[in-house]
């Protein structure tokens, strides 16, 4: 075990109250500059608002339609793979059929 000379005490009690001084209260330093941006402040009275969306019923119907329509084409296709024939086509719907299903849930998910 290691002996505590007298000169170490000091030297670690005058650690400890370095590290209880809070870094930003020297009297000496001055605040941050404001943001250059004139709009951003770091002082904000409320959170910004939320954009509302603006769902078009009349898109959403079409791409829901357009989906459907899709989908329906698929057990055809898979019918065709069991026989050993793969349509040309079928790679592509899937992916479009994906991507409408994407879109659909994002313009629906609040």
């Amino acid at each position: 075990m290691k002996k505590l000379t007298l000169l170490s005490i000091p030297v670690t009690f005058s650690l400890f109250v370095a590290l209880a001084i809070p870094q930003s209260t020297h009297p000496g330093m001055s605040p941050p500059p404001p943001p250059l941006d004139p709009d951003r402040t770091t002082t904000q009275e409320h959170p910004p608002a939320k954009p509302t969306r603006h769902l078009d019923p009349v898109q959403l119907q079409k791409d829901a339609d357009d989906l459907a329509r899709m989908a329906q084409t698929i057990p055809s296709d898979v019918a065709s793979v069991r026989q050993g024939m793969l349509p040309k086509d079928v790679m592509q719907k899937l992916k479009q059929i994906e991507k409408l299903s994407k879109r659909l849930r994002g313009e629906l998910t609040p």
